[in-house]
């Protein structure tokens, strides 16, 4: 592990004037965003939230302004039309998850400013307001932990893009090996379609199979400690004792805590599970996963066969490699939003990955058939 070293301070105004801008026009969007699916709302908490939040996210603005010395012209961004426009489509309720992302995409931010050694008191405080806004919305959707950290999974995200990925390349791959063996326009298409088909079913099942089995093993898991709290709780309470310990807590204060805890069986299960077996009260839904993942797999084993439902030429094949190379790209660049990595590095990988998956395709596909002189 490598020591961890301070970064070099630099104010603020280290940024460049395009930067603060780019900041502005982001606060100024969500702020918009929450505004409209606030609308769509009927009056409650939900809707009392994303008012408020809103109006906070004006603040944040207000911050940013004082910053450029002016006030920008605001003109609602693609972003901005697109999440209000799903929340019409689909309900509100569906976008306060995605907003939650947002939430947990404009931390990282702040996060990765301050390693590279921007520090402000202002802007410290709106990350904390942007972590509190994270919080809320994952109270509102049902869903746990900070947005920002993807140590445990990358969720329905991580299904999506690994599953759009793997179709994708795999089909990519089957299709490059028949066009170097053959242009029939039939043949790409049953075999592109055959290939979709069976990779969106081979990735859905996997995605259930994956899940259905980590479930059964914490519920297995959590079986035998649920026996353990019947044969031996003495042994459990001084179990959290001690974990309570090496959290910062005197011995009486621990032993006082534990006592809590273990008073109550089902609260003792739960803190013991998470605690001492890593597993969660949410665990993933074996058919989301499958679905998830086997939907997000036909997306992607259905972009290189799109351009030869209009035929089959030499302009038709370049369409579909140059669609899929650049589609290859897009989604190593999505993964970065979970890996951490650099959207264009990640990018880029994946351009060498699918590169190479279809030049070997290719060869394949040309040495089977004896080269041009075979055909």
């Amino acid at each position: 592990m490598q020591p961890m070293t301070t970064p070099t301070k630099r104010p603020l105004a280290a940024f460049t004037k395009e930067q603060l801008l780019e900041h502005w026009q982001d606060e100024a969007d969500t702020s918009l965003i929450y505004a409209n699916v606030a609308k769509l709302l009927p009056q409650g908490e939900e809707r009392s939230a994303l008012e408020r939040i809103s109006r906070e996210e004006q603040g944040h603005m207000k911050f940013f302004e004082r910053r450029l010395g002016e006030t920008p012209a605001y003109r609602p961004s693609g972003r901005t039309r697109r999440m209000t426009f799903v929340a019409r489509l689909v309900g509100a309720r569906f976008v306060l998850a995605l907003m939650r992302q947002e939430e947990g995409r404009e931390v990282s931010r702040f996060l990765r400013e301050a390693q590279d050694g921007i520090t402000d008191p202002g802007l410290s405080a709106l990350a904390r307001e942007s972590a509190v806004h994270a919080a809320t919305l994952g109270r509102l959707s049902g869903a746990r932990g900070d947005p920002w950290h993807h140590s445990q999974s990358g969720g329905a995200i991580r299904n999506i893009v690994y599953g759009f990925n793997d179709g994708l390349t795999a089909n990519f791959g089957l299709i490059a090996g028949v066009l170097g063996a053959a242009q029939d326009q039939k043949v790409v298409l049953l075999t592109g379609l055959s290939g979709l088909v069976a990779s969106a079913f081979s990735m859905a099942s996997s995605g259930y199979l994956a899940a259905q089995s980590q479930k059964e093993v914490d519920s297995n898991e959590m079986s035998i400690q649920r026996a353990e709290l019947l044969l031996w709780p003495d042994r459990e309470k001084a179990y959290l004792t001690t974990l309570y310990q090496e959290k910062g807590l005197t011995e009486a204060e621990a032993a006082t805590a534990a006592e809590r805890v273990m008073a109550d069986p089902e609260v003792a299960l739960r803190e013991l599970a998470k605690e001492k077996l890593g597993l969660s009260e949410n665990g993933d839904s074996p058919i989301r996963e499958g679905l998830t993942t086997g939907l997000a797999t036909v997306f992607g084993a259905l972009v290189p066969i799109v351009p030869f439902f209009f035929g089959a030429s030499l302009f038709l094949s370049w369409t579909a490699f140059v669609i899929a190379m650049l589609s290859h790209f897009l989604v190593g660049a999505a993964r970065s939003s979970f890996t951490g990595r650099g959207w264009f590095r990640s990018g880029w990988d994946m351009f060498v990955v699918g590169l190479g998956v279809a030049l070997v395709g290719y060869g394949f596909g040309y040495l089977f058939t004896g080269g041009l002189g075979g055909r």
